[in-house]
């Protein structure tokens, strides 16, 4: 992916899609992927040169500007963020930094400027589905480094005007370590925790 990247975020399905027809229609990017979030919320991503994305960006407003929830445009993207919004994740000990926003837009900014201004892992970048449309960053390293992190990330969304939480844990304990480095929702790892006795496959034991 080419280092700019911008990511709209609408509050309507409709005009989603409608923004990132027009955004694909003004210029030639290399990426432009769109698509559903929790909860209800639509999602445009799109990669190329600075000045094509730009030109994209003011399509995207120009149609949508009513339901534009949030934006994020990132002309120096940094390629650990790329991969952690395509799923990527990565296990660091030590101390753990958590940053959580009310919108996938502010997240993928702070998590940009944590990695570029602390020497952390970007542990994972969840953002919206099963988290109600909230989204969360998780950074591992030293504490020194999370910190800085932590604070470089906040600081570059704070003028945005949503809620947001951030956590430092000094040293993060091995079992919680255990449950981020898994599957970060509840019922998933009760039930991997949890296996009532006579579940196994018939004709087995005999």
């Amino acid at each position: 992916m080419e280092p700019s990247v911008a990511v709209l975020e609408f509050d309507s399905i409709a005009h989603g899609i409608a923004a990132g027809d027009a955004m694909a229609k003004r210029s030639p990017l290399d990426v432009l992927l769109a698509g559903t979030v929790h909860p209800g919320r639509y999602l445009v991503l799109a990669g190329g040169l600075t000045a094509d994305v730009e030109e994209a960006i003011d399509a995207g407003r120009l149609v949508a500007s009513s339901a534009l929830v949030g934006i994020t445009f990132l002309p120096d993207i940094h390629p650990t963020v790329v991969a952690a919004i395509g799923g990527a994740r990565h296990d660091a000990g030590g101390a753990l930094g958590v940053i959580e926003t009310r919108t996938v837009t502010a997240a993928v900014e702070a998590a940009d400027a944590g990695v570029k201004n602390g020497e952390v892992v970007l542990r994972e970048l969840r953002l919206a589905d099963d988290l109600g449309g909230k989204a969360y960053i998780l950074f591992g390293g030293s504490l020194t480094e999370v910190e800085a992190a932590v604070e470089y990330g906040v600081e570059r969304i704070a003028g945005e005007g949503q809620p947001v939480t951030q956590v430092v844990i000094a040293q993060l304990h091995e079992e919680m370590d255990a449950n981020l480095r898994a599957d970060g929702r509840f019922l998933p790892r009760v039930a991997g925790a949890h296996k009532p006795a006579g579940d196994e496959p018939a004709g087995k034991g005999r």
